[in-house]
């Protein structure tokens, strides 16, 4: 424990707030920050992103090449068609908004003497410091050893959106998950009448593939179907919970006594998807404006972590 401007600065480690070949510019807010596209430049994340992408672009391709087109019912192929390429949109748009938004980063090295005395802090108060990306950590933040941050309330680090899922970005997540498993149990139930039918017609005019490709095609489908539903079923829930009992999975994990006002259930949700419920809550593209992102890129450019 250190003293420092009448108050107390509790760190794990002992070291100077910032080192030598460090800076801090204390004009860079968290409101500059907010300006800049966010990117987490890390191999595995990248590699398990375009894998999710990959696989509901495969998903979709069997859907709507193998089982809707020949299909000699035109409107259960319109309306399948439809709904299972809406739910892959809403889908994607909201693994691209979990990956590319700020998840509530702390900016890196603000504890300094100038930020800490603009913090109007009472003596004695006690003030915590990550040593690792030397930033004043708020209450409830953890640091990400791939996003090299403190977040905060983050849940945890996803590989699959190559991001951490935090304050900022939980919304999305949770409607990620929602649309996955949504699209995952459409297409099992496509698969199950799929097969039903080429059964009963003895594989004639059944696809445009020929049966063996058509099998393999759907049994692969299946596959992928089952396991994406169960974990992102089970994600969806775990997801639900945490905000309900306003309590993060690491906060869960760690056995970690809330010193916080608990939000109740309803006041939880309302604080993660925004305001009174509405379609605005399972709508990714809810405060996104084109011009204001392409304003951020050409501002200040991409905020990589490496």
């Amino acid at each position: 424990t250190m003293q420092s401007s009448g108050h107390r600065f509790r760190d794990v480690e002992h070291h100077p707030l910032l080192a030598e070949n460090d800076s801090y510019d204390s004009s860079s807010s968290e409101a500059d920050m907010a300006e800049r596209v966010w990117f987490i430049r890390d191999g595995c994340g990248m590699v398990c992103a375009i894998m999710t992408w990959l696989l509901v672009v495969y998903a979709d391709f069997v859907v709507t090449f193998v089982m809707l087109l020949p299909s000699k019912d035109f409107w259960y192929s319109v309306i399948n068609g439809v709904l299972f390429n809406c739910l892959a949109v809403l889908a994607l748009s909201s693994h691209l908004r979990t990956m590319l938004t700020d998840p509530g980063a702390v900016p890196k090295g603000n504890a300094t003497k100038e930020y800490m005395d603009n913090l109007q802090l009472k003596p004695g108060e006690v003030i915590y410091k990550c040593p690792k990306c030397c930033s004043i950590k708020p209450e409830r933040a953890h640091h990400c050893s791939i996003c090299k941050r403190c977040i905060r309330k983050m849940d945890h680090h996803c590989p699959w959106v190559n991001n951490c899922v935090g304050e900022k970005n939980q919304r999305f997540f949770v409607l990620f998950t929602m649309y996955i498993a949504l699209i995952s149990a459409h297409a099992l139930i496509l698969c199950g009448f799929q097969f039903f039918s080429c059964v009963r017609g003895q594989w004639t005019e059944c696809s445009d593939f020929s049966p063996p490709v058509t099998v393999i095609l759907m049994i692969f489908l299946c596959l992928e179907g089952f396991l994406f539903l169960t974990f992102t079923a089970v994600m969806f829930g775990t997801q639900i919970h945490s905000i309900c009992n306003d309590e993060t999975e690491i906060e869960r994990l760690k056995s970690e006594k809330p010193t916080w006002e608990r939000r109740l259930r309803w006041e939880g949700m309302k604080s993660v998807f925004g305001g009174q419920p509405s379609l605005l809550w399972i709508n990714p593209f809810a405060g996104f404006r084109i011009r204001r992102l392409l304003l951020r890129a050409k501002k200040g450019g991409p905020e990589f972590a490496v």
